[in-house]
């Protein structure tokens, strides 16, 4: 594990927040994007290092069918999007993990890829799942045209008019992924293979750099079919109005489990994104450069809220209680001293007592903004070596797991899993597809199948099979007669070294929505416009308002 790199303020400590406020599903349902997460993470990178961009090729014909390839030229190594445009028929255009084609098909390729390898991932890639890439590609994703925008937009280019802009912030997006997959998937090259690369050593950078590159891709494949079909009187979209086009993604339970497989990394993330939040709150003072970006980034926000649309009545009600903390928030601005007295923790601590949760996770992304020398190096802290965290201390004496479990799992051994609603669910790995799911307890067959994820049930469970045991006995001994307790073990032992490791409720309950833990992690890489369709799945935008390759030196950080 990285540590933290230590802000030289005093007392930091006392200002981050402890993992029984943060780790719980409606709190970090509810998390926004940061400067830390992974999307501004990537672009600040780039920008920093002088990164170059070339359309290498473009093999599109007039109905916007062929092949392209964007190239990236680094300090050290060079990597392409390899993308191909599909004519797809309405009635095949799907979402759903079950589909056989979609619009376009993407592969992220470690290089640049020669005439052979194009031809190579062309007999591949749109076969997706069915096809094989190798360790020359780094991602394999898809994507779908937004039905709503795409005639839309280029039915006006093609008359030599801009887009309608109320529909186009609307959606968002010209197209959407339905998957972003790397890290050995269907043959891509493993984790280990680029994890000690500095471009791509935090997480997910490969895939960001891919759904970045996929923007780029989705606006000239528009305006070049506009082209085709208007001819001298097409136009393109306007920069400004270009900017407010970014990507969508259709996410469901298949991301979910992710943030309970992998708790040392859950909490680099974590841990980072609090001490980055102290960071701030620590601050004696703040400066009118500080005062004046952080009124301008809460203007932004009310303004892309404005643009956040949803029909799910979970997403209702939070944008309901979001728009109501923007006039709280107003009014606190307008009559409380910002400038001394630790402005900011002030304004944190009443957040508490007068916001949603909604709100006050904005309010932490906000508090964030105008001090990135403060807080970006911690995006280097954000990665994990995940097989430090596999090892078991059998010699801890049994007394130390049960004060670990006391001191820092009362969430879970305080709910009674005799009550069948605190058992509700179970998760499960499809047979048809291999993807996560959850399934009902108690009215439908698999319960048998189940994958331990209830962390806090199998806590529970240790605790009751260790109340037999002498305290003064070590840990290995009761583990040769309970093996079955040895990944329960495990992550408690971690919690010494990990403390936002585990989420602090329970995860087989009735009442849990698995959209929290998609929006969690979503935040983390960048996702704006959470719009759930159901409790299991949501839609989102990524890069909305980021520059293009084109544009990116001239960008502000």
């Amino acid at each position: 594990m990285k540590t933290l790199a230590r802000h030289n303020a005093k007392n930091v400590d006392e200002f981050r927040r402890p993992p029984e406020i943060v780790m719980r599903l409606a709190r970090m349902g509810s998390f926004h994007q940061t400067r830390l997460s992974f999307m501004r993470t990537l672009l600040r990178r780039l920008k920093k290092e002088n990164w170059c961009f070339e359309r290498a090729v473009w093999e599109i014909d007039d109905q916007g069918f062929g092949r392209a390839v964007y190239s990236v030229y680094g300090p050290e190594r060079n990597y392409s999007l390899v993308a191909f445009s599909h004519d797809l028929p309405d009635h095949m255009r799907s979402d759903r993990v079950i589909a056989t084609a979609w619009d376009a098909t993407f592969a992220l390729f470690d290089g640049i890829p020669t005439t052979a390898d194009l031809d190579r991932l062309e007999d591949n890639v749109p076969k997706q799942e069915a096809g094989r890439i190798s360790d020359s590609e780094l991602s394999l994703s898809r994507a779908n045209r937004s039905v709503r925008l795409w005639q839309h937009v280029i039915e006006n280019l093609a008359e030599g008019k801009q887009p309608d802009r109320e529909q186009l912030e609307s959606v968002g997006y010209l197209i959407r992924t339905t998957a972003v997959y790397g890290s050995g998937k269907f043959g891509a090259a493993d984790r280990l293979t680029i994890s000690q690369r500095p471009e791509l050593s935090g997480p997910f950078q490969a895939e960001m750099l891919s759904v970045w590159l996929t923007r780029a891709f989705s606006v000239d494949l528009i305006e070049h079919i506009a082209k085709a079909r208007g001819g001298d009187k097409a136009v393109v979209i306007e920069p400004g109005l270009r900017r407010r086009l970014g990507v969508g993604n259709s996410t469901g339970l298949g991301m979910a489990p992710f943030l309970m497989n992998h708790p040392a990394l859950l909490n680099n993330w974590m841990a980072s994104r609090e001490e980055a939040i102290a960071r701030v709150r620590s601050l004696q003072t703040a400066n009118q450069a500080a005062l004046d970006e952080f009124r301008r980034c809460f203007e932004a926000a009310i303004f892309n809220v404005l643009q956040w649309y949803s029909e799910h009545p979970v997403q209702i009600e939070k944008l309901e209680n979001l728009n109501t903390d923007f006039g709280s928030i107003s009014a606190y601005l307008d009559k409380e001293n910002l400038t001394d007295d630790f402005p900011w923790n002030r304004l944190y601590l009443w957040s508490e007592n007068n916001l949603s949760l909604e709100g006050q996770e904005l309010l932490v992304s906000l508090l964030l903004e105008p001090y990135g020398e403060l807080v970006d190096d911690l995006s280097a802290c954000m990665d994990a070596d995940e097989h430090l965290s596999f090892f078991i201390d059998g010699s801890m004496a049994i007394k130390q797991v049960k004060s670990i479990i006391e001191s820092q799992c009362a969430w879970a051994t305080s709910v009674d899993y005799e009550q069948k609603e605190n058992r509700a669910r179970f998760w499960y790995t499809s047979a048809e597809k291999l993807e996560p799911r959850v399934g009902e307890r108690f009215d439908e067959p698999g319960a048998e199948y189940e994958v331990p994820l209830g962390v806090g049930y199998y806590i529970d469970q240790m605790v009751e099979a260790l109340k037999s045991w002498d305290d003064n006995q070590i840990i290995a001994d009761f583990l040769v007669v309970h093996p079955e307790h040895r990944h329960t073990l495990r992550r408690v032992q971690n919690l010494i070294e990990y403390p936002y490791s585990e989420i602090q409720d329970n995860l087989i309950s009735a009442e849990m929505l698995p959209i929290d833990l998609l929006r969690c992690k979503l935040s983390f890489f960048g996702a704006t416009k959470f719009d759930p369709r159901s409790d299991r799945w949501v839609r989102i935008c990524m890069y909305q308002d980021a520059p293009f390759p084109h544009e990116l030196l001239a960008a502000a950080s």
